[in-house]
């Protein structure tokens, strides 16, 4: 995967549109969902997912050869949705996104028991500030590594780190 990213950004570098399209075939679903885990709303989402790849393709000079894509057009999107929250103070957080695990449940668990726990802990995340949110998703949702997540929130790892285990901690708080 590292190696297409890598032929996919030089690509991108040298102004290749066919691989601006490969960039929104691979990222576009992955961004819109963070968008709306970090509790945007569904036009919102797809307003900033699209706006994150305009902005990719604008400034794609400024991706550094050795640099992860995927951390790079995180980090554009988590600036674009500062900026809205920013700009729209008043607006409302919404739900936070079904975290995406299987539908199934395991034998003899109570399917009732599982959802409500499911939206317990949807509500908990989205009830986070913002930064301590951003840590969650980008780790546990997105599957980033804290190296690569402390890059796209322009964050050192210990910091990343740190905001992690806040997180947790209030978590594990809202969830007992």
């Amino acid at each position: 995967m590292k190696e297409r990213q890598h032929s996919l950004a030089a690509r991108l570098r040298a102004g290749d549109r066919l691989a601006a399209e490969e960039l929104v075939d691979l990222y576009y679903e992955k961004i819109y969902m963070f968008m709306r885990r970090l509790g945007h709303d569904r036009q919102v989402s797809e307003d900033l997912a699209q706006e994150s790849f305009l902005k990719a393709w604008r400034h794609i000079g400024q991706l550094r050869d050795g640099k992860a894509l995927n951390s790079w057009l995180y980090r554009i999107a988590i600036n674009l949705s500062k900026l809205y929250w920013r700009k729209h103070k008043a607006a409302l957080v919404g739900d936070v996104e079904k975290m995406g695990f299987p539908d199934r449940v395991e034998a003899g668990f109570d399917r009732v028991v599982y959802d409500e726990q499911l939206e317990r802990l949807s509500s908990a995340v989205a009830g986070l500030p913002l930064k301590l949110r951003q840590v969650i998703i980008l780790h546990y949702m997105e599957q980033m590594t804290i190296s690569e997540a402390a890059v796209a929130l322009d964050i050192r790892q210990g910091t990343f780190k740190s905001r992690l285990n806040r997180a947790l901690g209030i978590l594990r708080e809202r969830m007992s």
